[in-house]
């Protein structure tokens, strides 16, 4: 007996044929889909570890409608990375980019693995699985991810990857608030993306994206000398980070401005970048350290009217 996640296990009376039993594969224990299964049972919701007798079979779960590309696929156990690329239809994603989606998403809201999977009313099992490895939830699976995560199921997907922010509707009572000095530290800090708004060379404005760390309540971004964002030195400047909520349609913005230089001491040059929490994304060469010490912080956060 081998089966997928989704898949349906059905126990049915030896004698008559008729169902007696049935529930969703949510968790496997081994790679080749061989038993025992973590089982949601439709009956009381209940996921229990199943060992299969001769009276149980497997219901493989229908993706998709007739004709169409199966979403998701997932290598064997001894299947190598060619293989299961391979397997892929053309233009899909790798299937566990909606477990390292779900495991960002998590960590973002500060959910536990237990709470998401209780949230979820899935095995905490199952969900350690998904965002540890290629897996082939199924679209209640998802949907009830998304739900406890507070997100829509394309965000999971992946359908929004290449669209701006912020196109849903506009809350029916939206409430625009000032965030005090705290609350916009709290939100700036430790690391993460925010844009920065410089002179360019050529006189003209600029704003790009930077991957920063807050040390001491000073913004740090590391780029090139001849990148745009090295402009930025030796000049007052407006550094910006946001989140916007997609489904709710409310978000949260913070603006600081001040002058920005280099850093030049080499312990703290050093220092920066073995604690750095990544690498710039756009890559290259980038070790010029930039410092931006605010002399204005400010927030705006956009709420519904009663909250």
């Amino acid at each position: 007996m081998r089966a997928h996640l989704g898949d349906q296990l059905v126990i049915e009376s030896p004698a008559t044929g008729v169902t007696r039993r049935d529930g969703e594969i949510v968790g496997l224990h081994h790679a080749d889909g061989t038993p025992p299964y973590d089982v949601r049972w439709s009956d009381t919701d209940e996921v229990t570890l199943v060992f299969p007798g001769p009276d149980a079979h497997i219901r493989p779960v229908e993706h998709g409608q007739a004709g169409t590309a199966h979403e998701f696929s997932r290598p064997l156990a001894g299947e190598g990375e060619t293989a299961a690329a391979a397997s892929r239809p053309t233009g899909t994603f790798n299937p566990g980019d909606i477990g390292r989606r779900v495991a960002v998403e998590r960590r973002r809201k500060k959910l536990s693995r237990v709470e998401t999977a209780r949230r979820a009313r899935m095995s905490p099992g199952y969900l350690a699985y998904l965002e540890e490895r290629p897996a082939d939830p199924t679209v209640a699976t998802l949907i009830r991810l998304a739900d406890a995560l507070g997100i829509p199921v394309t965000a999971l997907r992946g359908g929004g990857a290449d669209l701006p922010p912020g196109q849903g509707h506009a809350l029916l009572h939206p409430q625009l608030s000032d965030l005090g000095s705290d609350e916009c530290r709290t939100l700036l800090s430790t690391h993460g993306v925010g844009r920065i708004a410089v002179t360019a060379s050529d006189g003209r404005p600029a704003v790009v994206p930077v991957n920063y760390e807050v040390v001491d309540d000073t913004i740090m971004f590391r780029t090139a000398p001849d990148s745009v964002s090295a402009a930025a030195v030796g000049t007052d400047v407006a550094f910006e980070v946001d989140h916007v909520d997609e489904a709710m349609s409310q978000g949260w913005s913070v603006l600081a401005v001040g002058p920005a230089s280099v850093v030049t001491e080499p312990d703290a040059v050093r220092t920066l970048s073995q604690r750095a929490h990544s690498r710039p994304w756009a890559g290259g060469q980038r070790e010029m350290w930039v410092s931006i010490r605010p002399t204005s912080l400010t927030g705006r956060r956009i709420t519904p009217a009663d909250q």
